[in-house]
């Protein structure tokens, strides 16, 4: 997404049709998240992923997505289940999960053409209080990041309330992965970074949808890639959160579409 790639602009009938396509992730992910408990593997949470998006007459937004390297092979998860030191893009899989993990799970799914997607970072059972800290703070810069998605605001007014929100905790914002604009496709433009100054940017107008999704770690912010070809994790082994929501700029103010 090119700095100045054309934003595709909603109407209201677009943005309820994504509303409804964001309902049903929200409806999804409060089912998955009391899936997590110690035991629990993210392959039993996948299966149930794609049984609820069936039923909901909806389609997988994540399984079969291409990778970035020809070399790797398309996304295999209806969810990312991301554990730990994973940031984002994590596979589902066998291992059984632990008190005092933490695991983030980002879903999609396309409705009547249209994307939604939302994301949300679990404590399994009871964990450190810095870590507990990690997921609140995280959490909190989503939504000051949201209360400035008014039309007149840049995309930079995005991204510092992220920012300005996490690092003077002492925690890190990744660079390396951000939000992004979302409609009849999964990732339009604009980019949203979780990092930037106030007042630059991309100014905001009504009938833009984005997917605000801040990626915070205990630590560092540097990511690496695994083997795998998906799964990002932090450089220094901290464990990261991530929580996301799709948000449609309109005259009367923010309205989240991933939440009732």
């Amino acid at each position: 997404m090119t700095p100045t790639a054309p934003i595709e602009l909603k109407s209201r009938a677009e943005i309820e049709i994504m509303r409804r396509a964001n309902l049903i992730v929200y409806e999804v992910l409060q089912t998955l998240s009391e899936m997590v408990v110690p035991g629990a593997t993210t392959a039993e949470i996948n299966a149930k992923a794609a049984e609820l998006t069936r039923e909901k007459g909806a389609t997988p937004a994540f399984l079969g997505y291409p990778a970035h390297s020809a070399k790797t092979p398309p996304f295999p998860g209806v969810i990312c289940a991301s554990i730990n030191d994973a940031i984002v893009h994590g596979i589902p899989n066998d291992q059984p999960l632990k008190e005092g993990d933490i695991l983030s799970i980002d879903y999609g799914c396309v409705f009547d053409g249209y994307y939604g997607d939302s994301a949300v970072t679990i404590p399994v059972g009871t964990v450190p209080d810095r870590i507990e800290k990690l997921l609140k703070l995280t959490n909190q810069s989503l939504h000051d990041a949201i209360a400035q998605c008014v039309p007149g605001n840049r995309i930079g007014d995005i991204s510092n309330a992220v920012q300005s929100r996490v690092e003077p905790a002492g925690f890190g914002v990744v660079r390396e992965f951000v939000g992004h604009g979302i409609g009849k496709r999964m990732h339009e433009p604009p980019a949203i970074p979780n990092f930037g100054k106030s007042g630059q940017g991309r100014v905001l107008k009504a009938g833009m949808v984005i997917a605000i999704e801040p990626m915070v770690t205990a630590g560092a912010y540097e990511t690496k890639l695994l083997p795998d070809g998906w799964t990002a994790v932090t450089r220094d082994g901290s464990f990261a959160a991530h929580f996301e929501h799709t948000v449609a700029i309109t005259d009367q103010g923010p309205y989240v579409l991933s939440m009732p």
